[in-house]
């Protein structure tokens, strides 16, 4: 598959799913970045927005089978990954797949469960298997995770530690929909009888492994990889930061950015490209000072100082 190929097949999947989901078009190409550069994305917002329909929605038109984990605070790590059952017939000890074992799955409102059980997903986001009694089992491929959390309940939740939130290729909300949208969901929903609204079949799971192929191929010139370079190292010197972005949050910024390229149809990537994806992929990454927290200094302001002061690689310099 080319990038002219993967881009009309990618537009394909966000015209099905914006047929049922209402929300920006930035956000729903935000979060099929995630499944383009192999990572997985984190959804943060208010209940009733469409989260789950949005997961619902891509894993149908991704032709991908669907897992949704409703995470509670008594969820137990088995109840993610699965458990040894005894058979009686062949008296011995068998797999049982836990819900993990899909090509989408759905954690929803992660934040409530214990640590313990929110580390169950750390080995499968970051190898695709996970490891049960000393056993490892593979998971299918594609496999991504598309986590939920409510941003203003926080009673009875706990918080994602750091090294979970940098497995998230992209954070990214939904937000209320303007008066448009609002009419126009209650317009949809009139015309059905079903209470969600279903979405076709748009591509298949051998596709899909073709797609996530496609961002490999993309050019980034030396310019591009050191202003993605500079753009992470900045966040680490802005002293109301306490934890800038990791080296893997450089490689993702690099990965989103060759994924934004291949949804532009093109075979190279622009500072825009790197620019349009910045802050969806490093906002979460940062960990701000207590001052900074008392401040109200927001993350997604780090990620735009960045930007502007950071020199951006020109024309001529790329000629």
């Amino acid at each position: 598959m080319d990038v002219t190929e993967a881009s009309e097949r990618c537009e394909s999947v966000l015209d099905a799913i914006g047929g049922a989901v209402i929300a920006d078009r930035e956000f729903l190409e935000t979060v099929l970045l995630g499944v383009l550069s192999s990572g997985h994305v984190l959804l943060e917002d208010v209940p009733g927005t469409g989260k789950t329909l949005t997961a619902r929605s891509f894993a149908s038109a991704l032709g991908l089978s669907f897992s949704r984990v409703q995470f509670t605070p008594d969820l137990l790590p088995a109840d993610v990954t699965g458990t040894h059952v005894f058979n009686e017939e062949t008296r011995d000890f068998e797999f049982n797949e836990g819900p993990i074992f899909a090509n989408v799955v759905l954690a929803d409102e992660i934040n409530r469960a214990p640590p313990k059980t929110q580390a169950a997903l750390l080995e499968a986001m970051e190898e695709a298997q996970v490891t049960v009694d000393g056993d490892t089992h593979e998971l299918p491929r594609p496999f991504f995770v598309i986590a939920t959390q409510n941003p203003v309940e926080q009673e009875g939740t706990f918080p994602l530690p750091e090294a979970q939130v940098d497995r998230f290729a992209v954070k990214s909300s939904i937000g209320y929909p303007d008066a448009d949208g609002e009419y126009e969901l209650l317009r949809r929903r009139a015309g059905r009888s079903a209470q969600s609204p279903s979405i076709g079949t748009v591509l298949d799971e051998k596709l899909v492994t073709d797609l996530r192929e496609v961002p490999e191929t993309v050019r980034v010139d030396d310019d591009l990889l050191e202003y993605v370079a500079d753009v992470a190292r900045a966040t680490r010197e802005d002293r109301r930061v306490e934890v800038g972005v990791s080296p893997r949050g450089t490689q993702r910024l690099f990965e989103a950015a060759r994924a934004r390229a291949v949804l532009e149809g093109r075979e190279f990537v622009t500072p825009d490209d790197i620019k349009r994806v910045a802050q969806p992929v490093l906002a979460h990454r940062v960990v701000l000072t207590p001052d900074a927290k008392v401040n109200g200094v927001e993350k997604a302001a780090i990620v735009d100082r960045v930007l502007d002061e950071v020199a951006v690689p020109t024309v001529e310099q790329r000629a």
